[in-house]
């Protein structure tokens, strides 16, 4: 009884520090394991045997498929086709979920969503569209598609190994198929056809209303001979204006120079290239000395300048620059960027963009070198939204890479290799054949997700071994001792799905699936639908942009408010719990 309030305690915390969010969910993982250990709750022999568990090996391997599928441009061929849909919103809305949950089926959610999404904004933007009703249904649709296989997200493949470990096959490819396609068919007709009522429309999203307009901003200014600003250096310059004035550009002897460094000295009939309101403008002109040197075609040359590049990003949950400042990151120093702008929840953050303390979510405006930003936001941890960004210096290879999956997904599906084995191999051979690098072999595979299922599958199996998951399943029993199995089903499905919104969705699986095995051994049942009823709920947390990084992929661009998640996303986890139940109650019977 000891060991199990203590293994209970630790959850109990850890879930309270997954909720909070205030340090990064593999930490707390690991935290989490150590307690256990030092308690001795988890035996010193099992400590790290999570980290050679086959569904953490399998979830590396489909994380470097789906980094090479995307390199290869797979998604992006099918993207080419959206463009010729048309201006319909509805259309748009059509084509755009569809495809993208295709895609999530098979490969990483995030990375179909990274993809996805300047296609929507292009087409959004070109057709005065508004861009917030496409971006949450695309994100839902991404979390659907994952219900469709097993390699679709990581609960599927943890469920599929806890079921092995029960003595039996585990889940193979298409088994999450039948309950998964129903899933997401009604998930998807919902969406279409409430949509339009239910998710918001952010104005700032609209062609005429861009996030940034960044003309308004731009300017040349000249260096006369007798200006005061002469022999001035950029940083000096910029303090004349108390930092409200952003030098993005040196032109000097009809060379420019992208994001000059702070030491940059101003010579005369030099042209800068500036960004300030028009308060700020003035005060630096007649402090400086220099003279407008602007027309109206400068923000078009400024943008399309064969040196430079602007590019739009994303920040994720686990980027490097969340709580810092571009400040504290030194960009023109370090990297030769310019930060140009800054939006969260769809609004511009105008005033010291130096000193803003960047958030998960928010969209970043940067401008350099175009070399560098094609690895800028990689670096930090950002996704790109750029179109033209994901594919620089990159062929497409469609062909070898989409051959070498499908034989991984035959090899699988005919039980002629195990799913570890098969994907293993598959992406070993992406490495061999040079569509994916050495050094893009380790920065596709997302570590904090394999340390989260490392040090989370020994507390799963904590739970179990101290009696803690049986105990639980005794108390859901004897509080739901009038209700059928078929309700006691929906309660694990319904449970597993609410904390999925709070928590990773991989840490929830790995809890709810020995709480749902002993439901079933309670009952004298299969487990076989308790355990998918697990894998269902923790593929669709729809309430919280915080649920999965799909939805706070689209919270920047799409200008949408925490808020905002739970107007579609409350009536859809109820329908979607509902068909999922009944479906799961039919082809997988008790």
């Amino acid at each position: 009884m000891v060991e199990q309030w203590t293994i209970g305690g630790i959850l109990l915390v850890a879930l309270v520090l997954f909720i909070l969010d205030k340090w990064r969910y593999d930490l707390v993982a690991v935290a989490a394991l150590l307690a256990a250990a030092l308690t001795g709750v988890v035996p010193d022999d099992q400590v790290f045997s999570g980290f050679g568990n086959p569904a953490v090996i399998t979830v590396a391997a489909v994380l470097v498929i789906s980094h090479a599928l995307w390199g290869a441009g797979v998604v992006d061929a099918l993207a080419a086709l959206i463009g010729r849909v048309g201006n319909s919103p509805f259309v748009q809305l059509v084509a755009l979920t569809s495809v993208t949950t295709l895609c999530s089926a098979f490969m990483n959610n995030v990375g179909a969503m990274a993809i996805m999404i300047p296609i929507a904004l292009k087409l959004g933007r070109s057709s005065g569209n508004p861009v917030s009703k496409l971006l949450m249904p695309m994100a839902f649709g991404s979390l659907l598609g994952g219900c469709l296989t097993l390699i679709g997200t990581p609960p599927n493949i943890i469920i599929a190994n806890f079921r092995r470990d029960l003595g039996g096959e585990p889940f193979q490819l298409f088994d999450f198929t039948p309950v998964g396609l129903g899933v997401a068919l009604a998930g998807l007709v919902f969406i279409w056809l409430a949509g339009r009522w239910l998710v918001p429309d952010r104005g700032g999203s609209r062609k005429s209303d861009s996030l940034y307009d960044i003309a308004e901003y731009l300017t040349e200014l000249y260096a006369p001979d007798k200006a005061n600003g002469l022999n001035k250096t950029v940083h000096e310059l910029e303090e004349m204006a108390e930092g409200r004035l952003r030098v993005l550009a040196l032109v000097r002897d009809d060379r420019r120079q992208p994001a000059p460094p702070p030491y940059q000295r101003l010579q005369a009939e030099d042209i800068l290239v500036v960004k300030a309101d028009a308060e700020t403008l003035k005060l630096f002109l007649d402090a400086s000395g220099l003279e407008l040197n602007a027309d109206e075609k400068l923000a078009e040359r400024f943008l399309s300048s064969n040196e430079i590049s602007v590019m739009e990003g994303v920040i994720g949950h686990d980027s490097r620059l969340i709580g810092r400042s571009a400040a504290d990151l030194r960009l023109r120093r370090g990297y030769g960027v310019n930060l140009l702008a800054v939006a969260r929840e769809g609004h511009k953050l105008r005033p010291e963009l130096a000193n803003i303390r960047f958030k998960p979510g928010d969209v970043l405006l940067l401008q350099g070198d175009k070399d560098t930003l094609s690895g800028i936001f990689t670096r930090f941890g950002c996704y790109p939204l750029a179109e033209r960004a994901l594919r620089i210096g990159k062929d497409t290879r469609v062909a070898l890479p989409l051959a070498l999956f499908g034989l991984a997904i035959l090899a699988t599906a005919f039980n002629l290799a195990s799913a570890p084995v098969a994907f293993t191999a598959c992406a070993g051979a992406m490495v061999l054949t040079g569509l994916v690098n050495l050094r893009e072999l380790y920065d596709s595979i997302d570590w904090p997700i394999i340390v989260l299922l490392g040090a989370t599958l020994p507390l799963g199996g904590a739970l179990e071994s101290t009696g803690a998951a049986q105990s639980l399943a005794r108390l859901m029993l004897a509080n739901g001792d009038s209700l059928a199995p078929f309700w006691l089903l929906g309660l694990v499905l319904f449970a597993t799905m609410l904390l999925s919104n709070v928590i990773n969705n991989a840490a929830a699986a790995v809890l709810m699936a020995p709480i749902a095995i002993s439901t079933a051994q309670g009952l004298a049942v299969s487990a076989d639908a308790f355990l998918m009823a697990v894998a269902i709920g923790a593929s669709l947390p729809f309430l919280t942009p915080i649920g999965h990084q799909s939805n706070l992929l689209v919270m920047g661009p799409g200008g949408y408010a925490f808020k905002d998640y739970w107007k579609l996303g409350l009536p859809l986890s109820v329908l979607l719990g509902i068909t999922a139940v009944s479906l799961i109650r039919l082809i997988w019977p008790l």
